[in-house]
């Protein structure tokens, strides 16, 4: 049945973005939540999850990771500061609709506001959600499909029903829909510095920039991109990228790393591409319940000891127990949630992944030491040849 409108909804979308009318996040398990309509006026739904940052919602929602997701925001305040471009992490926004409690507009520019961004794009959003209680709901059950209804759709039937018909994350390639399609260059080739070439699986713009500013020339190559094109003569170490989807369907990319591997020169895995390096070196992946989505996870690295606060954004894990023992590998890092993997190393080759994002660097230093161990490593290959 048709559900009310909430009360005052001036205070739960700010005038200056302009509420668009009722609207109901519907879940696939019989669950609704009424909200008010702000972003494009459609309807959109995937995999939903909590993403509990306090910051950092334009980078998210400009995040390849997300593709295919709904992601609701537990920071009540969500447009509390205007849109930087430069700080985009990609060309447009890829999640498929945006969740949260009080859309808010402290840019007077619509062009700066969050939802200007959604609206161009053609990505859904709601507000007055009670985020809190959303999250608690996903606590206990798991990962759950969702849909954010078009304004106006507020029949509980129909959108539990639209919400049961969304395909399954695990079935959908999200890496063919973010990947380039052909190979570039960044920054000017003269300068010098050590040549890294990164395989995007769905880049995001601050590994690049964290790469350059520590010297390195860097040139970005699709996801599709042979092993001997990767591992070109000219190439320092190679950076397998963050991106969406479940690593079991990456056949192609498993097989680069375990040519990377057999190679030797530096290599770096970085979430996704952490977990393709696990596959490589013959380890399982399993998907987590509920993943992990924040800037606030606290990860140990097993070889020194030391506790990092860290970025995430990941549905899988690598299962530690499945590492084969006689492939060089070991487990260097864990989340200290949960336990899970968070990190791999080569006892002997210049190979490390880490399953959270150190471009991300909510410590605001603590996860860039990655960086510098991989370009270092770089460096003195470049030096050898």
């Amino acid at each position: 049945m048709p559900l009310p409108p909430l009360p005052f909804p001036d205070s739960i979308v700010d005038p200056r973005v302009g509420d668009l009318g009722p609207a109901v996040l519907a879940l696939a398990d019989g669950t609704v939540f009424p909200g008010i309509a702000f972003g494009s006026p459609i309807a959109a739904g995937g995999d939903l999850v909590v993403n509990t940052s306090q910051t950092g919602y334009q980078e998210v929602c400009t995040d390849p990771s997300y593709a295919g997701q709904v992601v609701a925001m537990t920071y009540p305040l969500i447009g509390n500061y205007g849109r930087l471009r430069d700080d985009d992490q990609s060309g447009r926004p890829w999640l498929r609709a945006l969740v949260v409690a009080n859309a808010t507009a402290a840019a007077v520019d619509k062009a700066a506001q969050l939802a200007a961004l959604l609206r161009d794009e053609r990505i859904p959003a709601i507000a007055g959600i009670d985020t809190r209680a959303l999250a608690r709901h996903l606590r206990t059950h798991g990962s759950i499909p969702g849909i954010v209804t078009a304004p106006g759709e507020t029949d509980h039937a129909t959108a539990v029903a639209a919400a049961r018909a969304l395909a399954r994350w695990e079935d959908q390639d999200f890496v063919d829909l973010v990947s380039p399609d052909e190979p570039r260059d960044v920054g000017d080739p003269s300068t010098g510095g050590p040549l890294v070439a990164i395989v995007d699986f769905g880049l995001k713009a601050n590994i690049v920039r964290s790469l350059r500013r520590r010297g390195a020339r860097v040139r970005i190559l699709p996801h599709t991109i042979s092993p001997a094109e990767a591992l070109g003569p000219e190439v320092d170490g190679l950076v397998l990228s963050p991106g969406p989807g479940d690593p079991s369907r990456l056949a192609g990319p498993v097989a680069l790393a375990v040519a990377a591997i057999a190679d030797g020169r530096p290599l770096l895995g970085i979430c996704l591409g952490h977990q393709i390096v696990g596959r490589a070196a013959g380890a399982e992946t399993r998907r987590l319940r509920f993943g992990h989505h924040g800037a606030n996870h606290p990860v140990r690295d097993v070889d020194t000891g030391l506790v990092q606060v860290t970025a995430q954004n990941h549905e899988v894990q690598v299962v530690g127990d499945t590492l084969p023992a006689a492939g060089g590998f070991h487990v260097s890092q864990v989340n200290l949630n949960d336990g899970s993997v968070e990190g791999l190393r080569h006892r002997e080759l210049p190979i490390e992944t880490v399953q959270y994002h150190p471009e991300g660097a909510p410590g605001p230093l603590d996860a860039l030491a990655v960086f510098d161990r991989f370009v270092a490593a770089c460096d003195a290959h470049r030096g050898g040849r």
